[in-house]
């Protein structure tokens, strides 16, 4: 089971909002709206979506990394290192 899914439903509602804000975007752009304003919308949509990635990257860390520390060995070592490449992943973004 995923760490995410008693918040799955939050979850989706927050992508569904930035998904609003990516086609609002599009509307803007097909509208010729001034450069800054887009800019602006799109800094907002890209805090959205970050705000998402930390929410679900807190989960696994509760969640799986958590468990599979509870058993320890390899298992543990494994999920430690998918998820310092995942911060990394995010940092980097």
């Amino acid at each position: 089971m995923a760490g995410y899914t008693t918040d799955k439903d939050h979850l989706l509602k927050r992508l569904r909002r930035v998904e609003g804000q990516v086609r609002g975007l599009q509307r803007m752009v097909e509208a010729d709206t001034y450069c800054i304003d887009v800019l602006t919308q799109v800094s907002a949509a890209t805090k959205a979506l970050q705000a998402v990635a930390l929410e679900l990257l807190e989960d696994h860390m509760a969640h799986c990394v958590a468990e599979a520390i509870g058993q320890g060995g390899d298992t543990a070592d494994a999920k430690v290192k998918e998820a310092s490449v995942a911060i990394a992943r995010l940092v980097r973004s």
